[in-house]
This record gives C-alpha cells, sequence and structure tokens, in this order.
C-alpha cells in the first residue's frame, strides 16, 4: 500500500491553515502546518524528504518570505509541485515550472480544486525512489 502523500502548509493566518489543512486531510493527504518561513526551513531541513508538495503564502512574518521557503524546497526537490499564495496579483511572476498560484483572498473550491489536482498530478506522477 503506497503512503500517503504529505504537504507542508506555510501560512500565517490560523483560520486559512485550518481550512487548507482540513482539505488536504479529507483528501488522504497528511499535513505539516508551519505559521513563518522560519519554522518551515526548519521543518525542510528536518523532514524535507516526507514533503510531497508545498503550499506557500508568500507574505510571511519574519525574515523569511514563501519564496525562500519555496526555493529551499525546490532546492531538495526539483520535480515537485508548489501552491503559492498571495493578495498582491503583482507577486505572481516569480513563481517556478510545475507551481500554481492562489490570489488571495480564495475561495474554499478553489483551494479544494488546487487539493485534488496535487493528488492527481502526482499521483499519476511516476514513483519515486526514497533517499
Amino acid at each position: 500500500m503506497p503512503r500517503a502523500q504529505c504537504v507542508l502548509i506555510v501560512e500565517d493566518s490560523y483560520l486559512l491553515l485550518e481550512i487548507i489543512a482540513s482539505l488536504c486531510e479529507t483528501q488522504g493527504i497528511r499535513v505539516i502546518e508551519a505559521s513563518t518561513g522560519e519554522a518551515a526551513l526548519t521543518i525542510l531541513r528536518e523532514r524535507g524528504d516526507e514533503i510531497d508538495w508545498l503550499f506557500t503564502d508568500i507574505n510571511l512574518p519574519g525574515l523569511i518570505d514563501g519564496w525562500t521557503v519555496a526555493t529551499a524546497y525546490r532546492a531538495m526537490h526539483p520535480d515537485r509541485p508548489v501552491v503559492y499564495t498571495s493578495a498582491d496579483a503583482g507577486r505572481r511572476g516569480r513563481g517556478v515550472p510545475g507551481s500554481l498560484f492562489l490570489r488571495k483572498p480564495f475561495q474554499v473550491r478553489e483551494v479544494n480544486q488546487t487539493v485534488r489536482l496535487m493528488v492527481q498530478g502526482l499521483a499519476d506522477a511516476p514513483v519515486r525512489a526514497a533517499g
């Protein structure tokens, strides 16, 4: 039996974090949560191999923004997808290939559709060897 997909969600709004996490969990995805870029980088160092895709806000409190988190994630896993979110549509241009952008405020159905795309896309991807 294949292991459940795992997502790292980086969002400083507790309400949004809980909504996104709940939508992922309903799709059978394991969720790791972080509310700052610094916490996300620590999680990536400790558990980066477990994470199949990243869902990150671009504007985070502290010195580490979502771009930096995504860059660190993609350095570890250049072929794995990233979902960026921001209220600032002008930030959209920096995404990397294989990434999606959700403009805030987004609707629950948009997040749900994005989660389903990730589940389907990863399910269709070739099997990766561990390590």
